[in-house]
């Protein structure tokens, strides 16, 4: 039997429970047609880089199977026609995974590091630097004496203004 990483992206509207009953109902179709699902990671509602059938955002599911391709065929065939399921992607592997897979690595170490909002951001805010003395550099002109550009004119009338 192949070995495949699945991951589907879920409807934003729908309960994590449901997303939970749209895996179980995959793992059975799985093992119906012969082949087992492992690790399932559900990665959690991330937002899209683009819309996809007018959702800003998914749930996201990777799932380790162990199937033949006709099981896999069967369980793509019914994400297709779930209107619940909005994208999936298939790859065959040589050998799963050990451990959580990149996505879940990721969360981990923001949780250690304490998350974004922690941060010590010290001296680089922009509302409170000093910028210092300018030193020996001359102040700026914004447009000089107006030599290079020849004489001023007076605006002109703007058209249905009073003459």
């Amino acid at each position: 039997m192949a070995l495949y990483e699945h991951v589907f992206l879920a409807r934003q509207d729908l309960s994590q429970q449901q997303v939970d009953a749209l895996v179980e109902q995959y793992k059975g179709v799985i093992s119906a047609n012969g082949g087992s699902v492992g690790r399932v990671e559900n990665w959690g509602l991330k937002s899209l880089t683009y819309r996809v059938n007018k959702n800003r955002k998914a749930y996201y599911t990777l799932m380790d199977i162990t199937c033949p391709p006709v099981a896999l065929n069967e369980m793509e065939r019914q994400m297709g026609l779930s209107e619940d399921v909005l994208r999936f992607l298939t790859i065959k592997v040589d050998a799963h995974e050990e451990g959580p897979s990149a996505m879940m690595q990721k969360r981990e170490e923001r949780s250690e590091r304490g998350g974004f909002g922690d941060r010590d951001r010290g001296p680089r805010s922009f509302g409170d630097r000093d910028r210092g003395d300018r030193g020996d550099r001359p102040p700026r002109s914004f447009g000089g004496d107006g030599a290079d550009r020849g004489p001023r004119r007076p605006r002109e009338a703007v058209e249905g203004g009073a003459e």
